[in-house]
């Protein structure tokens, strides 16, 4: 396992990050995405922290608050040192009936870090999220109230999630024009099957130089080798009930063609060859893998070991290429010419 600074900041994170999606759901989409209670989710943190991962992530809307009690409750049970981890949780959806029981408003943000605290058991959350944008909300509300945390000692670092890169950068000049704490990172969909964020949002990374933490690096399942174009419309496995995130198929089935080769070459699963290839992109500070199972989390795990040689991560990338979308050609076309100045230059 291998460790990585988080964004603009002296923290280091695992390149995996232990997702607890799977803890403790019972009904709706939490029910289909996992239902694990305290024992099984207490192997399965076990296992993780014992490969080297140091980097946690939950959020108060799993499970209605289930999953973050598991997770405090597991911390407990296995006797690990609170020091050693980074502990990463989010907030902005519904957690009451009442109008002002979600959102990214003043009230929302400081009733729900007590909450998550208290469901945690711990004194402070290492990395705070915003779970999504809040239309409703000024964006100086949201960051001067994660700064009041930060300020309080609640918080250490703050982050967002699901956000467009417009929004991440006016955020960056409104938190920067305050002298509010700074945003670190990103958490956001990207995989194989869906490399959409690199239009806007890996180029905004680079130049702000924020974190990214990878959701769903499987396609929800869709990568994790079980799927191939003669299983469509399968009835087993998590998208035959819970079919998220949305994938074109057809290039989903294509980016599996080219990756079953090379899993074999490697003798790995497909699965790991999926996470690999995020692992190998720059941009990327961590990869969330979540489980229902001690042998699929064994397997993600594995994949740090996995290497792709050039030859490799050319054919998945131009398997998965994304079909070109204006303004980005147009920028290719129109700076190529600067770009090779630049490069003779040095």
């Amino acid at each position: 396992m291998r460790y990585r600074q988080l964004g603009p900041s002296g923290l280091f994170v695992s390149e995996l990050c232990l997702g607890t999606m799977t803890f403790g759901g019972s009904e709706g989409i939490w029910g289909q995405i996992g239902q694990l209670r305290q024992e099984e989710a207490d192997a399965l943190v076990k296992a993780a922290v014992e490969a080297g991962v140091n980097f946690i992530d939950t959020a108060n809307v799993y499970a209605g608050g289930e999953s973050e009690r598991i997770l405090g409750n597991a911390i407990r049970n296995l006797g690990l040192s609170r020091d050693d981890l980074v502990i990463a949780t989010k907030v902005l959806g519904p957690m009451g009936e009442g109008p002002n029981a979600r959102g990214a408003s003043r009230k929302h943000i400081l009733d729900q870090c007590k909450a998550s605290l208290e469901r945690l058991r711990i004194d402070h959350i290492d990395l705070y999220q915003i779970h999504g944008f809040d239309p409703a909300t000024p964006l100086v509300e949201t960051l001067e109230a994660l700064d009041t945390l930060v300020r309080h000692g609640h918080v250490r670092y703050i982050g967002l999630s699901n956000w467009a890169a417009w929004q991440i950068v006016k955020a960056i000049g409104i938190g920067e024009a305050r002298q509010l704490a700074p945003i670190l990172s990103l958490q956001a969909y990207y995989t194989l099957a869906g490399r959409d964020l690199e239009r806007e949002i890996v180029p905004m990374l680079k130049s702000e130089g924020l974190g990214l933490m990878v959701w769903s690096p499987l396609a929800g399942g869709l990568l994790s080798g079980k799927y191939g174009r003669a299983d469509e419309g399968a009835s087993e496995g998590r998208r035959a009930s819970f079919d998220f995130p949305p994938v074109n198929r057809d290039r989903g089935y294509a980016v599996i063609d080219a990756m079953r080769p090379i899993a074999e070459a490697h003798g790995v699963s497909v699965a790991q060859i999926a996470l690999a290839w995020l692992l190998h992109q720059q941009v990327v500070t961590s990869v969330i893998i979540g489980a229902k199972r001690p042998d699929q989390l064994a397997d993600n795990l594995a994949a740090v070991e996995v290497r792709l040689s050039d030859e490799e991560l050319a054919a998945l990338d131009a398997a998965s290429a994304l079909p070109s979308e204006y303004p980005g050609w147009m920028l290719e076309r129109q700076g190529e010419y600067r770009l090779h100045m630049m490069a003779s230059a040095r």
